[in-house]
């Protein structure tokens, strides 16, 4: 099968298939009847992870002297450029503020505490990594990590993934052994550990235990199956029923036209922003 034909997985798409197939159908598989374009959300939590991400991630490339020789701050106002104003879901300038000054303090702890990222790391040599997580399922695996830490005693890599938010991981979250199964087989090293940094209260990373291999390619195979199922038979229910749940409702209410045109993203799809009085932002910024 060709790899275009596959389904493909991440660990954002079984995360919206788990929580709600109607959800996942609506981020993944839905086109607008007007644009042909997918549909997504943006929100204020999400522009900020996205632009301390930004920063973090371009020092990976960078040689390890160099890194910090711009400040991560001034770094900092470049990225959130791509997501000031309506495009990043920010309804008014004081809301901005709140989510810029957060984004701030992140960067200013991890220049204080560089941790890791004064250390050398691989960068593996794909724009999106990807393999086959299963040929004969017609299932690609693929996703960003966020950094690999390299370790020169032992020529291994450990995975380390940047949180911007207080909220633990959940217990069964797929997440690590996800990003675990990409490192294995999208580079040569071996994984040695991994860890999960929350830069918004911790100033070093917290270790995590690596899962068993085979054991998180069964767990992500399984849901992949299932996701493969639910689209062969176009059934996409909300657990909720008719209602909706949480993670649904937004973006019915995309569809439904209750939310406003912010522009489109680096991959085409057309973003929107859920305002609670979208009444009163001026007529010229509303697309």
């Amino acid at each position: 099968m060709d790899k275009f034909s596959a389904i493909w997985l991440s660990h954002s798409s079984i995360s919206n298939f788990k929580n709600c197939p109607r959800s996942y159908y609506l981020s993944t598989i839905y086109r607008d009847p007007r644009t042909g374009h997918k549909i997504t959300l943006t929100t204020p939590a999400m522009s900020l992870g996205y632009a301390v991400h930004d920063v973090l991630e371009s020092l990976s490339i960078l040689k390890t002297a160099d890194r910090f020789n711009i400040p991560l701050l001034t770094k900092f106002e470049n990225s959130w450029a791509k997501v000031s104003g309506q495009i990043g879901g920010f309804e008014n300038k004081e809301i901005e503020a709140k989510y810029k000054n957060r984004g701030i303090e992140m960067l200013t702890r991890v220049s204080q505490h560089k941790g890791p990222l004064a250390e050398k790391a691989v960068k593996i040599n794909m724009d999106l990594p990807q393999y086959w997580l299963s040929p004969e399922d017609g299932l690609m695996l693929c996703g960003k990590l966020d950094w690999l830490q390299y370790n020169p005693d032992d020529d291994s890599v450990s995975i380390l993934d940047f949180k911007t938010g207080t909220k633990e991981e959940a217990v069964d979250s797929l997440q690590l052994p996800i990003y675990y199964l990409l490192a294995h087989n999208c580079q040569t090293r071996k994984v040695k550990k991994a860890s999960y940094w929350y830069i918004a209260r911790d100033d070093m990373p917290v270790d995590k235990k690596l899962p068993d291999l085979d054991k998180s390619k069964a767990l992500v195979l399984k849901v992949g199956k299932e996701i493969k199922l639910a689209r062969s038979l176009n059934r996409f229910k909300c657990p909720a029923g008719e209602g909706g749940c949480q993670h649904c409702k937004p973006l019915e209410k995309i569809v439904a036209g209750k939310a406003v045109f912010v522009g489109n993203n680096e991959h085409g799809s057309d973003m929107y922003a859920l305002f609670e009085n979208p009444a009163s932002l001026p007529s010229s910024e509303i697309l």
